[in-house]
């Protein structure tokens, strides 16, 4: 009988696991969802409990950003970057960096002003000081 070497276990669980762990890919197409109006953050409140809200999204060089004020959802995300974006019914295991370029930040106000016209003025008038900006990336 032979042995079959101690490694190839090893490398077989190591293959299955892998391919059972969500990959980068979860990231959508931003430019494919660049259209889409509204979508659905998922963060995690401080009690651990899950806190969903219906936000906009900008899409600026084919990738995706979401802003807001001082809210509950972003002071979750201010513990935990992890959040889940749920754009037309697909889940999206992302990761938040808030954007600090002023340049960037410039381009990313003038597309969610393009997109969402009026309302985003009009929003604007109520938010108070300099919107938070993130970037959603994969995680």
């Amino acid at each position: 009988m032979q042995r079959v070497p101690r490694a190839i276990p090893s490398i077989l669980c190591m293959a299955l696991l892998a391919a059972a762990l969500p990959a980068a890919a979860d990231a959508p197409d931003w430019n494919a969802v660049k259209d889409v109006q509204t979508v659905e953050i998922v963060t995690t409140n401080e009690d651990g409990s899950a806190k969903e809200t219906t936000i906009w999204l900008a899409v600026v060089d084919g990738q995706g950003y979401i802003r807001t004020g001082n809210t509950r959802w972003e002071a979750n995300i201010e513990r935990n970057p992890d959040v889940t974006l749920r754009i037309e019914g697909k889940a999206h295991p992302l990761r938040v960096e808030f954007v600090a370029d002023s340049a960037l930040r410039t381009r990313i106000e003038q597309v969610f002003r393009e997109k969402y016209g009026f309302s985003d003025s009009f929003i604007a008038l109520f938010r108070g000081g300099e919107p938070k900006i993130m970037r959603l990336v994969a995680r």
